[in-house]
């Protein structure tokens, strides 16, 4: 079976190309970024590897010559391994700027940002690449509507489930993930390749790192952090457990952020003020992941598992993430979620076009008026800044639950 699947970012990519000299191509390893850039530009651009030792040896020592060797147009994969290159390709842009010549991919940002920002600030559009959306993973990804279009579809009509979508359970699309290759193929050994998954992240990227010492601590705070997803962020209670200092586990945290293993949805304060909680909701980049560095080895232990919970809605957060980045898009502009201090709680809000788009999500598949207490005191609150209140649940079927709350199956919504 075939790896590839239609991605959402396509489009994003070609309009990209069009009016930018240069692209980079950001995101977790093995999301797909290597795969798809070929996959739209092997008929017009060379392509060169830089995870070769030999190239990037060449590259490293003599980087002039290797760019008269590998000139534009041209896919430079991983050039986050020399990113030195970049000044020398900023000279080329300058004396020659034609739009899409110079197409990168980079698997950690640490080193990588900082040379695309001190070098081709102005010259680069930076676009970022996680693993599958569930639209994605059903064959849908060109279909996928933006952020934008997406609420107002929800607000327009009563959205009925789609046989499409049932062929991916529940079960499996949160054990295997969204990386490409484990979703796409399901005889490969999950926990093979997840374990070979963190022990080349670990091995690769982490050791390079002078903020990281210990790298068994840095595992075991991974794992804590996999234990947590779907929950509000305590940096000083993981730094206690595991036996370092607060800013420590800070700078590790800030790591698996730019790595983007981990997500941190901050808390919505605009209007509200003190009654909120401050501290960010720590979300994992991949259910499937999560799991593995939980110890679920098997689909029908994570569906009774006390991680349930936290694992579907990080799936369902993960997934509106992805549909923002996919688009070109910053979530970390318009998602947040709301906790009062007097026990309110909404999951999810979109800030989007003046108004607020209320979300909760729920894993159980009975869904009654209790579950939306939440999001009808908040509308009776805030009539005029509130625009969609909804539930997402594990319900096989979509229906009014209040009056203007709807609940709708997760499949339906992701689908979109």
């Amino acid at each position: 079976m075939s790896l590839f699947r239609p991605r959402t970012i396509t489009q994003t990519i070609l309009a990209a190309a069009k009016t930018f000299p240069s692209l980079v191509l950001t995101g977790p390893r093995q999301s797909g970024k290597s795969t798809l850039l070929k996959k739209l530009f092997s008929s017009t651009h060379a392509v060169v590897s830089l995870e070769d030792p030999d190239t990037r040896m060449r590259a490293k020592e003599d980087p002039r010559r290797f760019l008269e060797q590998y000139h534009p147009p041209v896919i430079i994969d991983e050039i986050q391994y020399v990113p030195e290159l970049l000044s020398y390709i900023k000279t080329r842009i300058d004396e020659k700027r034609k739009p899409g010549q110079w197409l990168f991919t980079g698997s950690q940002q640490f080193s990588l940002m900082r040379g695309v920002s001190q070098s081709l600030a102005g010259r680069i559009a930076v676009l970022d690449l996680l693993p599958f959306s569930y639209a994605e993973a059903i064959n849908r990804g060109g279909q996928s509507l933006e952020p934008a279009a997406w609420i107002a579809r929800i607000q327009k009509e009563t959205l009925h489930s789609s046989s499409q979508t049932a062929r991916l359970p529940l079960s499996q699309w949160l054990f295997r993930g969204g990386f490409p290759e484990p979703a796409s193929a399901p005889k490969i050994d999950i926990q093979q390749w997840y374990g070979s998954y963190l022990s080349t992240y670990i091995e690769r990227d982490v050791r390079n790192l002078s903020q990281v010492g210990d790298l068994g601590q840095f595992e075991q705070f991974l794992r804590m952090c996999a234990i947590r997803t779907g929950q509000l962020l305590n940096l000083s209670e993981m730094a206690k457990d595991i036996g370092i200092s607060s800013p420590t586990a800070k700078r590790w945290l800030s790591i698996l952020e730019t790595s983007e293993l981990i997500f941190l949805l901050r808390p919505y304060f605009r209007n509200l003020g003190k009654r909120l909680v401050k501290r960010p909701k720590l979300f994992f980049c991949d259910t499937a992941l999560a799991a593995h560095l939980l110890g679920i080895h098997d689909e029908k232990t994570l569906m009774h598992s006390p991680s349930y919970g936290h694992l579907f809605e990080t799936m369902v957060v993960m997934d509106v993430v992805k549909r923002f980045r996919h688009h070109g898009l910053m979530p970390s502009l318009s998602l947040s979620y709301l906790r009062t201090r007097s026990g309110l709680e909404i999951d999810l809000v979109i800030d989007l076009n003046g108004k607020l788009h209320l979300f909760e999500v729920k894993s159980g598949m009975t869904i009654t008026n209790k579950h939306a207490a939440a999001l009808i005191q908040l509308r009776r609150e805030l009539p005029k800044e509130i625009g969609t209140t909804a539930i997402i649940s594990a319900s096989n079927e979509n229906f009014a639950i209040a009056r203007d709350v709807m609940n709708f199956n997760w499949k339906t919504m992701l689908a979109l």
